[in-house]
């Protein structure tokens, strides 16, 4: 069957589905069996492609090392299990590396996958995203204080807070005795 009108006879083409035979004018071929389809049947699944992985990959996880070998779809069962084999007898396959490796933190039970890793710049270990900070994790490797955090005196400027907060027993933040004091009397400055 040619496609087209008289006017255009070479424009579109027929399905090439069994029940279908309708002319399109935007044909699709299929990539598995290079028929032309129309956009309904264009799909694998719906013209029943009998090629339809050729060209896919596959991942194969090795059940002994949870390893993943990548096949293409040319490969059929009895190639797959020639991988599996030939992986297990490379020396690569170790019974050690099953167990997925998990956050370090305590009682965090975040499996470690490559979008979820990061690396702490203090410590070096791999923390998941939760734990990336190092005030989120207890970092091994402590950095000597910086100039930046010191407030004179070699004092930390967190030290300095806290003993200011404790200083103040209880008190409002912004009132004290001398504030109270100082409100009865006359104002140090005259407005004209």
């Amino acid at each position: 069957m040619t496609g087209g009108t008289e006017a255009f006879p070479d424009l579109g083409r027929h399905c090439q589905h069994s029940d279908c035979h309708q002319l399109d004018f935007l044909p699709f071929q299929c990539d598995g069996c290079h028929k032309v389809f129309c956009v309904e049947h264009r799909s694998f699944k719906s013209h029943q492609c009998p090629k339809s992985d050729h060209n896919s990959r596959k991942v194969l996880v090795c059940e002994i090392c949870s390893t993943s070998i990548e096949t293409t779809g040319r490969d059929g069962e009895k190639d797959q299990k020639l991988l599996l084999e030939k992986h297990q007898k490379s020396g690569n396959c170790d019974p050690r590396m099953k167990k997925k490796p998990t956050c370090p933190v305590r009682r965090c039970k975040e499996i470690l996958t490559f979008s979820n890793t990061s690396t702490c710049k203090t410590c070096q270990v791999k923390v998941c995203l939760k734990h990336r900070f190092p005030a989120d994790h207890v970092c091994r490797k402590q950095t000597t204080p910086s100039s930046s955090l010191l407030v004179g005196n070699g004092v930390r400027w967190n030290e300095k807070f806290v003993a200011a907060f404790a200083s103040r027993k209880g008190k409002e933040c912004g009132k004290s005795e001398r504030d109270s004091k100082s409100s009865s009397t006359t104002p140090s400055v005259r407005a004209y």
